[in-house]
């Protein structure tokens, strides 16, 4: 290994002055670091940078190097993928001045990304925004650093590059220049050497000029930082001489509780059941994995420091979203919460992250969400400040002053009382203790009361919890009910289906994950996404666009549209339905499925409902028959069923999911590592398509005249159009009788007194398809009327198109009993046979009743 001493004298004329600027963003899952102080140490030779915590302020670090003397910067990061308005303030001053710290200004800027990390389109979108910190001539003086702890392997690399379109850019945007470095093997000189070559051929590509830095933004961002320091200050005398009071009333009197009753609430990813975890110092709260979540209130108990503690976590909503775009089943477990710890908690512990910035949006959200319990709660709450080691050495008043006027409020709201939790280190006994004793102080000033609650209100809860559960469940015993009776009515007949090809569009509301829902289904990145201030990835699609890829042995042909919003402007909304009419062209002769894309996470309203219809219906009401909705942000309802979110989100949702046949599906789309909830997905558009007899959708119908079907039927002919309807009729009419619970059942079994002079035969010639196909679907037609005389009874009078039956099915067994009687019925091969050789004798055996006639046409 080559020596790292500085040079002798007779050597300094080959010495050259070198000052570098490390920047780098953070990963949320997996490896949260870049890796950007490793970085640091290996190029220096030597551990000046920390590394076991995050990096909070600017540290500079300088060492002769290889004849060089070597000026290094190391800067806080910022999550990949997260807009830079979501950057605490802190670090957004600390980014900015890293450029002032290596006067005149840095010749260049190492971005380190670890080199086998993802790189969607998020990501590039978010280190867009950040590197706006500084001006556009960075980029001039720029080199991506790719860091790895394993030996790099040059094909390895290039292949990761070319999978990520948006890593090429940026390639591409810093003038092709890219670098290894191995941090785990300090002894490879190599690696050094090469890396600050290149730093210097970029530097003589730049004429020898450095980074040129604003000497009027320096002396700005210095008196913001003076002002923060100077606010910090008043505002920690003033909450000292507040405990102070507080501590002299308390010991004024005789006793101080020994049980505290404590709730926590606040945003996903704040932290909460960690901080649960903290206080009661053990794992009582469930964490372990980074992609659940809380979804229903969890009390647990413990003994601290001589009190008896009973702590409540409850779910988190969206980070800084408002209220109105919670879910209802979030809405109610939030308010639930307080209920859980009769007669009401002492403390409500609002839990508030650093590592994220309080921005207008989280402003909002936190009031709106805390609404939920009444102005009431306030007078009971205490911020609970999460990741502690996000501060390094400024003071939580400090970062509080750094974030402007919303955060301030929010601390005034509470009365002053804040506090802050290090989740990693549970070893300090003493955070928890002193948050304890903040807790008995606010207590105090409330003169022993806790947030007051009613018990009427508790008893109601708990009855609509109950009511709601056992409707959820008659809904999933309706659509496996359903879905049992048409896999075995049209067992067997797959063959119908016998493309190679799939071919589907995604429909849907803006921020609903149309475009995840479709790089997820592809297993690839090739929707382009962008993340919302919210923190949630939302489609920014313009036009229709189509992809393609195979999947699970099958071509796939996905198109992604642009979505609309519930109270869109009329020239917006002409645009957006010209689009969702044009993607049906844009995947020829037609898609075999819409996905209606709807988010779990989101509430489901009757301006929603509205809304699709209105652009839905554009394709004409046959649609539906194609249509299927995909619910997605599957993680949001943990270990919910989903029925539960469709009962409790109401009417317009249930009408929906009626109105698409009852046909849904839930995705995760926070990761392409679970195969089968996307083969899940094909299979059940395939049962589709076959439900449709092989038929795709098309607007354009073929001009053709209208074959006449003749049979004996007394009167009249009936044409093939008719046909066709009544089938389809006759198949929606029993799927609607095999949901009808007993106690719903309000109309008698009667005979129709009025009747036309035929029945409806089965197929037995050509029925040509929406888009030209001949399939003939022989034994749906029998199956159907076997299973109506054998289970569902005697029908009342019916023929017009979308009347119901008054039949009722068998309900008084099990789903598998269920399950067995269908196919007991639909496998009884004589019956269908003879069905099949005398339709229209078989049909009038089967009811022995005539029905009345109505002239649809």
């Amino acid at each position: 290994m080559a020596s790292r001493a500085p040079p002798s004298l007779g050597e300094t004329h080959h010495r050259s002055e070198m000052k570098i600027v490390l920047i780098g963003g953070r990963q949320m899952w997996d490896i949260e670091a870049s890796g950007k102080s490793s970085i640091g140490n290996t190029i220096l030779g030597r551990d000046i940078f920390e590394t076991g915590r995050r990096t909070a302020q600017c540290v500079s670090g300088q060492r002769y190097v290889y004849g060089r003397q070597i000026t290094l910067i190391d800067t806080p990061g910022w999550w990949w993928g997260y807009p830079v308005d979501n950057t605490p303030k802190l670090d957004q001053l600390e980014i900015m001045r890293s450029v002032y710290l290596c006067h005149p200004g840095p010749q260049a800027f190492l971005l380190v990304i670890p080199v086998d990390t993802v790189f969607p389109n998020i990501f590039k979108r978010s280190l867009q925004e950040h590197l706006e910190l500084f001006n556009d001539r960075v980029w001039r003086h720029t080199i991506v650093l790719f860091s790895t702890i394993t030996p790099p392997n040059d094909i390895r690399l290039q292949k990761h590059i070319s999978v990520w379109p948006d890593l090429q850019w940026l390639i591409k945007k810093c003038g092709n220049r890219y670098h290894v470095l191995n941090v785990n093997n300090r002894g490879d000189d190599t690696q050094v050497t090469e890396l600050l070559e290149k730093i210097e051929e970029m530097v003589a590509g730049n004429d020898g000029n450095h980074y040129e830095a604003n000497q009027a933004l320096s002396e700005e961002l210095e008196e913001k930082r003076l002002a923060v320091i100077e606010v910090a200050k008043r505002m920690m005398a003033k909450v000292q001489r507040q405990r102070t009071r507080l501590r002299a009333l308390i010991k004024g009197e005789a006793t101080s509780p020994t049980y505290l009753r404590l709730v926590i609430v606040g945003a996903q990813w704040a932290a909460r059941s960690s901080a649960g975890n903290t206080i009661l110092g053990e794992g009582v709260f469930d964490v372990a994995d980074n992609t659940r979540r809380t979804v229903h209130c969890v009390t647990r108990h413990g003994e601290v420091a001589g009190r008896q503690l009973t702590v409540v976590d409850t779910p988190g909503w969206h980070y800084n979203s408002s209220l109105q775009n919670t879910s209802k089943m979030d809405r109610f477990e939030i308010v639930h919460s307080v209920f859980q710890c009769p007669p009401g908690p002492h403390a409500v512990l609002l839990v508030v992250p650093f590592a994220t910035a309080f921005n207008k949006s989280y402003e909002r959200a936190v009031e709106e969400h805390m609404g939920l319990l009444t102005d009431a709660v306030w007078k009971h709450t205490i911020v609970l400040f999460t990741r502690g080691d996000w501060l390094g050495d400024t003071t939580v008043e400090q970062r509080i002053a750094s974030e402007g006027k919303g955060l301030q409020w929010l601390i005034e709201k509470c009365g002053n009382r804040y506090h802050v939790f290090d989740n990693k280190n549970r070893s300090d006994a003493t955070q928890v203790i002193e948050l304890l004793e903040k807790v008995e102080e606010m207590v105090a000033e409330n003169r022993g009361c806790p947030y007051e609650i009613d018990t009427d209100v508790s008893a109601d809860l708990e009855q609509k919890k109950r009511a709601g559960k056992e409707r959820a469940q008659k809904i999933t015993m309706k659509v496996q009910r359903q879905m049992t009776t048409l896999r075995e009515l049209f067992k067997g007949e797959e063959q119908i289906f016998s493309e190679d090809e799939l071919r589907i569009v995604l429909v849907g509301r803006r921020e609903a994950g149309k475009s995840v829902a479709g790089n997820t289904i592809l297993v690839g990145e090739l929707f382009p996404t962008a993340l919302t201030k919210e923190f949630r990835i939302q489609n920014r699609t313009m036009q229709c666009v189509m992809q393609q890829k195979r999947v699970a042995g099958m071509k796939l042909k996905v198109v992604d549209t642009p979505g609309w919003w519930k109270r869109t402007p009329q020239d917006a909304r002409d645009w957006v339905q010209d689009e969702v009419v044009r993607s049906v062209s844009l995947c020829p002769p037609g898609p075999h499925a819409f996905l209606l894309v709807i988010p779990i996470s989101a509430p489901f309203s009757e301006g929603d409902l509205k809304a699709v219809e209105e652009h839905l219906g554009l394709l004409t009401e046959k649609v539906w028959r194609h249509t299927m909705v995909l619910f997605t942000w599957g993680d949001w309802l943990g270990d919910r069923a989903i029925e539960e979110y469709i009962e409790r989100e109401g009417e317009a949702l249930q009408q929906l999911v009626e109105k698409c046949g009852n046909r849904y599906h839930v995705m995760n789309c926070r990761g392409w590592d679970d195969s089968s909830q996307v083969t899940t997905l094909l299979r059940k558009v395939k049962e589709m398509v076959v439900r449709n007899k092989g038929h795709n959708f098309t607007i354009e119908q073929k001009s053709r005249q209208k074959p006449m079907l003749h049979w004996l039927a007394g009167k009249g002919m009936m044409t093939e159009e008719e046909w066709n309807r009544r089938e389809e009729e006759l198949i929606e009419r029993m799927l609607k009788a095999v949901v009808v619970e007993p106690e719903d059942s309000k109309l008698p079994f009667v005979q129709g007194k009025e009747s036309i002079d035929f029945f409806i035969p089965s197929m037995s010639c050509e029925t040509p398809s929406e888009v030209g196909s001949s399939y003939i679907n022989y034994g749906a037609h029998a199956k159907v009327s076997e299973w109506r005389v054998k289970y569902a009874g005697r029908s009342a009078a019916s023929s017009g198109h979308g009347t119901m039956s008054s039949a009722v099915s068998y309900m008084g067994e099990s789903l598998d009993r269920w399950e067995n009687l269908v196919k007991e019925s639909l496998g009884d091969g004589k019956i269908r046979a003879r069905m099949l050789d005398s339709p229209a004798k078989s049909e009038a055996h089967t009811y022995g009743v005539k029905t009345k006639r109505r002239n649809s046409h």
